[in-house]
């Protein structure tokens, strides 16, 4: 039986989402916490908190989330005293 390979599908940059990365020296619960009690479930989805899995920042965590929410996400995080290191347009930014 031959096995036929699937051609993957890739969005159009258009398509994708604009999301920004930030370096945070806190653990990703304090962070995810933090963007939950300021701008509640709505408003985490809306911004689509991801934490990124990077061996290069070692103690630190690298998280991403939509352009448009990205001043909510410095709010929550700057009322529970954590700070932001630096925020980027790509991972390699970051370094």
């Amino acid at each position: 039986m031959m096995v036929k390979k699937v051609k993957k599908l890739k969005l159009k940059p258009t398509a994708r989402d604009k999301r920004r990365y930030f370096l945070v020296g806190a653990v990703n619960a304090k962070v995810e916490a933090a963007i939950l009690e300021y701008v509640g479930v709505l408003g985490f989805a809306k911004s689509a908190y991801m934490k990124v899995n990077s061996k290069d920042f070692k103690g630190k965590t690298v998280g991403s989330c939509l352009v448009k929410s990205l001043n909510d996400v410095r709010a929550a995080l700057a009322f529970a005293r954590i700070r932001i290191e630096k925020v980027s347009g790509t991972l390699k930014g970051l370094k």
